[in-house]
């Protein structure tokens, strides 16, 4: 499994552009200076899935304006993507590109490949604009993602990264803290003991 903290692996892939109608050949790198959303999720035409598509479009938008893309990742073809995306009353309404893994490289750098199935596992990955890794989360299959959550946590994340610590005095933000959240500021040695 990727580790957070850590560089993400470059993928080069083809991905259906729902927006537009169009099959691209993307990288990661093409995303560079952006936030990254990965969502993984194990098929095409499945229950969980759609739902969990269904609810980061509703989303998406947020994203877009904190600038970030979301990329929805699974080992099925761009043709699978397509056709479902037509079909599902559900993912009909998705606009974010829905990337090809039919060779199962990317959930393989990922650590995301379920060995058992051959599919990938749901889960999420958020990497910053350097391209570091941020966030990463895994569900159990029948679980949908808990978008609102992930969405709060990028904003928390961006929030950090946009106000890097110092050895001597940097923020944190506490639990259970979602959008309009408050920082804590810490100052060592005097905030010790205080918290």
């Amino acid at each position: 499994m990727i580790d957070v903290g850590v560089q993400a692996p470059e993928f080069k892939s083809r991905a259906y552009f729902p927006a537009e109608n169009k099959v691209k050949e993307i990288k990661l790198s093409d995303y560079k200076g952006k936030w990254v959303i990965l969502t993984f999720h194990p098929g095409d035409f499945t229950f969980v899935c759609a739902t969990d598509l269904e609810a980061f479009q509703a989303y998406y938008e947020k994203f877009k304006e904190n600038n970030a893309e979301v990329l929805g990742i699974s080992t099925d073809s761009v043709y699978s993507h397509k056709v479902w995306v037509e079909t599902s009353p559900r993912v009909k309404n998705v606009k974010f590109p829905l990337v090809d893994d039919i060779k199962k490289e990317i959930s393989t750098a990922y650590g995301f490949l379920n060995p058992n199935s051959g599919m990938t596992r749901r889960g999420t990955v958020i990497i910053n604009p350097e391209g570091i890794v941020e966030y990463v989360s895994v569900f159990n299959d029948r679980l949908g993602k808990d978008v609102p959550h992930i969405y709060n946590a990028f904003i928390n994340l961006k929030y950090l990264y946009e106000h890097p610590a110092k050895p001597e005095e940097f923020d944190i933000i506490a639990a259970n803290k979602g959008e309009g959240f408050q920082t804590i500021r810490i100052r060592i040695p005097d905030s010790i003991g205080k918290l």
